[in-house]
């Protein structure tokens, strides 16, 4: 069967996207910078082999200063090669913060001559066990976040990835932004807790300011200006801006999104995350 191109199909999204549609009966082609389809963004010797052959491809961008000129790059390259749908991973808070940001790559993207979608999830639930930012805070029992009592809709990965599936395979989603959230937006430390009580111990939510947040992050070794962008995520929910629910995974797969106490329930956490 005709293929289609999973960039970053080792990662969060990408691995789950590629188990959706193996699920439909499709061959899908994962790519990544150490897998056996070696795709890397920034090296365009790469990007010929990856788009051959294929109709539709996911993208992850590269999460780089340069992150949307190489999606145009690429794009211009697929489109040549007859990559008829291209379907984009950002992010909703680019469309809350309305300028900058990931815009400039889905820009990118829709002025690729592809069919395009843009998928704009809220927080990843998964990022609490599987990305370290948070994974680590709670396998060590406490949890430090500038969140205060700001909400956010927690979206479950595998919601993601099977809009993501749905987008690629099927016609009818050409030139949409999907923005994907959870049923309902809880507070950061009732997802703390949501997790405790799943895994069965005890871990602590504490709030603290902004600059004790980029304090914490530079002491584990992360960039200083990573820190100071995420401590402006960690503002925006605050201030009580994240909080509103999205209805892009009920119009594209016509059922409710998955709770954060179901992934919590169904997490294996065991003594850390």
């Amino acid at each position: 069967m005709t293929e289609i191109l999973v960039l970053g199909g080792t990662g969060k999204t990408g691995r789950r996207v590629v188990a959706r549609l193996r699920e439909q009966g499709f061959n899908p082609r994962a790519a990544s910078r150490s897998g056996t389809q070696r795709f890397d963004w920034q090296d365009e010797t790469t990007w010929e082999a990856a788009v051959t052959g294929v109709r539709a491809a996911y993208l992850v961008d590269a999460q780089t200063s340069d992150a949307a000129e190489r999606l145009r790059a690429f794009g211009e390259l697929a489109v040549a090669k007859g990559v008829e749908r291209l379907v984009l991973l950002s992010a909703r808070v680019w469309g809350e913060f309305g300028e900058g940001g990931g815009l400039a790559g889905e820009k990118a993207v829709q002025e690729s001559g592809a069919e395009w979608t843009i998928l704009r999830p809220t927080w990843f639930a998964q990022n609490f066990s599987e990305d370290p930012l948070l994974s680590e805070p709670v396998a060590a029992g406490e949890v430090s976040l500038s969140t205060g009592d700001g909400r956010e809709p927690f979206v479950d990965l595998d919601d993601v990835a099977e809009v993501a599936a749905v987008a690629l395979a099927e016609p009818g989603h050409a030139g949409q932004i999907y923005d994907l959230s959870g049923p309902e937006a809880i507070t950061w430390g009732e997802a703390v807790a949501e997790i405790a009580r799943a895994a069965g111990r005890t871990i602590a939510f504490r709030s603290v300011d902004g600059e004790e947040v980029r304090r914490q992050l530079v002491a584990r070794g992360y960039p200083e200006a990573y820190a100071t962008g995420v401590e402006s995520l960690f503002e925006h929910i605050r201030l009580g801006r994240g909080a509103e629910l999205s209805d892009g995974v009920r119009r594209v797969l016509g059922r409710e999104p998955g709770t954060f106490r179901a992934y919590a329930e169904r997490t294996a956490w065991g003594t850390g995350a």
